[in-house]
């Protein structure tokens, strides 16, 4: 890392004050939160650019900046399947689903399903989500943000560094709620896009610049179509794997979903699900390929996950690598404030609310800030522990693929076929998630049978459907009525909503129908795909 003079007292004292800075402006957000719409979903009044910026932070987090770099370095860039693919799944979610949920003017998807199905699924998927929230989503970015952190205070234990970024966090989460979480995460999406920019140029200038990168190694490292016997992502995984783990988190993920519930309109609600599509195609340049250049300038890192690190520490002039490492406590910050919101409403508004019917706006309001603080606890426990497995980014998308199947198929069931019961649903998530524990402790504890974790996930949702399917058809007769009535018929997706959805869109300018638009972005995203084939 001889490229960079080391961080100096200013970039730790740049970071230092970042933090309270942030807490105030989420303190000052925090007004008028009385009524749990607006604690959990911003008064239902958010635009579309705070919606699309609000999603890339929560997503680009530290984790992703972390663990796309690494796996780009390990691996080669076929790591950017997951982003890429994001544009397509926010189009399937703008066009069949979003319509449906925000009409149903619900607080959480825990609760939608319900609507469809019955309450076993809600509590179901409730306690899903909230698991993989706190364990997989809070933990990592905390984990991965106590990597960048702690170079800049060397010798300060981890569970210190984490503790201060989930407190900081929490604070401004547990005083604002979900109209904070947004104001700080618009912030933080433009100064993480600023940090990764110079992260990026900086890489590729000291790596001999683009032609020296691309040259320099492997043309596997470089492609995003690889072979079915691929490390990282292999088509049949791309074409198959990857979009059952993008429906999930995109379309039914409290901790992202959440930022669209809170649009003010339908249109706006698109309008940010397409612009947040869009905004992870940069996503390449900007923190993919720096990985690859990682492959040049620092070859013998012993951990993929130290490539980010490595970048900003070993190239940054001092003063600058501040900046960048502001971004970077941003980024983990966004994460941290998003999951927690969207885990405390999950607990409220799904569990506690439905046993306590009688409870006041104002002690639903205190119970979420209340639950809040207690899964920060379980968050700060378990994130120093993600040291002790090989890849951040596997761990991430391969606890997701054993999971999430049984949900999947719910909502693609239950969006498409009138159906699809409740005693359906019931089996399909006791039996699902059976077979995806059994899958899991075969294959990554047992190792009886080798199975890419990307073919894991859609030979689970196959199982999950036919079981739908079978157990649906079966109880037809014996399901009870009212489920199969006008209420369950509003959530359900037809050719006949697509028609009148034409008339009325035929009606608006080209350039506000969110159709066009999505085809627009489709299209930028065919045309970098094919670019790096």
């Amino acid at each position: 890392m001889s490229g960079s003079t080391g961080p100096a007292w200013w970039d730790a004292a740049l970071v230092a004050a970042y933090v309270p800075a942030l807490v105030m402006l989420g303190a000052w957000a925090s007004r008028r939160q009385a009524h749990p719409e607006d604690y959990f979903l911003a008064s239902r009044g958010s635009r579309w650019p705070a919606i699309g910026l609000a999603l890339l932070a929560s997503n680009i987090s530290s984790t992703a900046l972390i663990g796309l770099a690494g796996a780009a370095y390990a691996t080669g860039i076929s790591v950017y399947d997951y982003e890429w693919s994001a544009a397509v799944v926010l189009v399937f979610f703008c066009v069949f689903l979003l319509p449906f949920v925000l009409s149903s003017r619900v607080y959480t998807m825990p609760e939608f399903l319900e609507r469809r199905y019955d309450a076993r699924a809600r509590l179901y998927f409730a306690l899903l989500t909230l698991f993989l929230n706190v364990m997989v989503d809070a933990a990592a970015a905390l984990y991965s943000g106590s990597l960048v952190i702690r170079v800049l205070f060397p010798g300060t234990p981890l569970w210190v560094i984490v503790s201060v970024l989930a407190g900081a966090a929490a604070l401004y989460t547990l005083l604002g709620g979900l109209r904070a979480v947004i104001y700080t995460e618009t912030v933080q999406g433009v100064l993480l896009l600023a940090g990764a920019l110079v992260i990026a140029v900086t890489a590729f200038a000291r790596a001999g610049g683009w032609q020296a990168v691309m040259t320099g190694v492997p043309p596997e490292m470089v492609s995003l179509i690889r072979p079915v016997g691929d490390p990282g992502v292999p088509w049949p995984g791309l074409l198959f794997g990857i979009p059952v783990l993008g429906f999930y988190y995109w379309c039914t993920n409290q901790f992202i979903v959440q930022r669209v519930l809170s649009a003010r309109s339908l249109e706006h609600g698109r309008g940010g699900a397409l612009f947040a599509g869009a905004l992870k195609l940069p996503v390449l340049f900007l923190m993919v390929l720096p990985g690859t250049c990682a492959i040049l300038l620092f070859p013998h890192l012993a951990r993929s996950d130290l490539v980010y690190p490595a970048l900003m520490f070993g190239l940054l002039p001092t003063g600058l690598l501040g900046v960048v490492a502001a971004s970077f406590a941003a980024a983990t910050m966004a994460s941290v404030a998003s999951t927690l919101n969207s885990a405390s409403a999950l607990i409220t508004m799904d569990i506690i609310r439905r046993m306590a019917p009688a409870l006041s706006n104002q002690q639903v309001v205190r119970i979420g800030r209340l639950s809040t603080a207690g899964l920060l606890l379980v968050a700060l426990l378990w994130a120093p522990q993600l040291e002790n497995f090989r890849s951040l980014w596997q761990y991430l998308q391969a606890m997701l693929a054993y999971a999430v199947p049984p949900i999947v198929a719910l909502f693609l069931g239950g969006l498409f076929w009138r159906g699809a019961n409740a005693a359906g649903a019931a089996a399909t998530l006791a039996v699902g998630t059976a077979c995806g524990i059994a899958l899991f402790l075969g294959n990554v504890l047992f190792g009886v049978v080798h199975l890419h974790f990307l073919y894991a996930a859609p030979v689970l949702l196959l199982i999950d459907l036919s079981i739908l399917v079978g157990v649906s058809l079966w109880t037809r007769e014996r399901s009870t009525a009212p489920r199969a009535g006008a209420a369950v018929n509003r959530l359900i997706w037809t050719s006949a909503y697509f028609r009148e959805e034409s008339r009325r869109l035929r009606a608006l300018p080209a350039w506000r129908n969110y159709r066009v638009q999505a085809a627009v972005l489709l299209a930028l995203t065919a045309c970098l795909v094919v670019a790096f084939r």
